[in-house]
């Protein structure tokens, strides 16, 4: 009995002592500057330059302005969590976006061309802004490789329809290579003098209207998938089989990269289960929302060609904007959770590096 005691006391010290050190130098008060690359989960208004400017790209210097009415109906939650930390926002997540036009590409008519992407267009245009002098001499970024955390929330559009789920991927490409892609992101931020990185898992797709079951408010069709079809169930069930799939090696891989391949000497990753927290809103709502909570039903109701729009009262009751997109209130719960994550001690990420 006392040999038993006495693994298990060893055991859990153990285990508290690797958690301290993986916590190591995270610290929200260290931080001043926030970069963000991603989808419409995070953009503010970048896609909107892309089609206001015929296809073409923000100079290199371009300071965003701060978007107000983003793919949430408000404020974007890398916009909430800068402001509410005071951090400088470096926002260059694209709507529409995937990991790589490699693997799944898709077009966007508006701009003759497919939507940028993370490692085509977002890291580039960012490490081109990072050595960036405007004509008067000042340093465009001023962030440092102390000061700066660097997050990464990609997805949605690579596992979605016309990508992986209609099978629409790139010949020969599978979830692997989508994977892969993700870390080959950190490599060129890395070698830019990134050393602190957070890592946002896949969203529980399945639960989302364009997606879900019918019995959690699952839609026959929408603006973003109007050629659906019949088997929304089988729709839904193969987006949750890849989510898991695809956050179950996210969940592995962060540490093998880290610990047993040393891919990153010196960095420090936190792995931000926002699947878990967006679940736990979806299944617990009462915890999160005020008034009569909505997490089966969204905000904005359009038809499927996107028009006559109408949207509903009490928002701030909403998990969802609309079919494909997480409310503001969600924002403004996630931006919280994030900024907890960058002070080392959040239930919902864990640290490596």
């Amino acid at each position: 009995m006392w040999y038993s005691t006495s693994v298990t006391v060893f055991v859990l010290n153990l285990s508290i002592a690797i958690a301290q050190a993986q916590r190591l130098g995270w610290d929200a008060k260290r931080f001043k500057t926030l970069v963000t690359f991603g989808d419409s989960f995070t953009d503010e208004n970048r896609l909107g330059y892309f089609i206001n400017n015929k296809g073409a790209a923000p100079p290199v210097g371009w300071v965003q302005p701060v978007g107000t009415n983003t793919a949430s109906g408000g404020l974007s939650w890398a916009r909430i969590a800068s402001t509410t930390s005071k951090l400088t926002l470096h926002n260059y997540a694209v709507s529409g976006a995937v990991c790589s036009n490699q693997v799944s590409p898709r077009w966007f008519s508006a701009i003759n061309a497919p939507f940028p992407d993370v490692v085509g267009y977002e890291v580039p245009a960012f490490i081109a802004d990072s050595k960036y002098h405007s004509p008067n001499g000042t340093k465009f970024f001023q962030g440092t490789s102390k000061d700066t955390v660097y997050a990464i929330w990609i997805g949605t559009n690579d596992l979605g329809n016309n990508a992986f789920l209609t099978d629409s991927q790139a010949k020969g490409k599978t979830l692997a290579d989508y994977v892969d892609c993700l870390y080959s992101s950190i490599d060129s931020i890395y070698k830019n003098g990134g050393r602190y990185f957070v890592l946002l898992n896949l969203a529980p797709l399945e639960l989302l209207p364009q997606y879900a079951v019918p019995e959690n408010g699952g839609l026959m069709a929408t603006k973003y998938y109007p050629d659906k079809g019949s088997n929304i169930t089988e729709i839904s069930w193969r987006m949750y089989e890849s989510v898991a799939t695809v956050n179950d090696v996210f969940k592995y891989r962060t540490p093998f990269e880290t610990e047993v391949e040393g891919r990153w000497d010196g960095a420090k990753i936190a792995n931000f289960d926002v699947n878990s927290l967006i679940t736990d809103m979806w299944k617990e709502p009462k915890k999160y929302f005020t008034g009569t909570a909505n997490v089966t039903d969204y905000i904005n109701h359009c038809n499927a060609e996107g028009k006559n729009c109408v949207k509903q009262s009490a928002v701030e009751n909403y998990l969802w904007y609309d079919e494909l997109h997480p409310s503001e209130a969600a924002n403004k719960i996630i931006a919280k959770e994030f900024v907890g994550v960058l002070g080392g001690g959040s239930k919902w990420a864990k640290y490596w590096g």
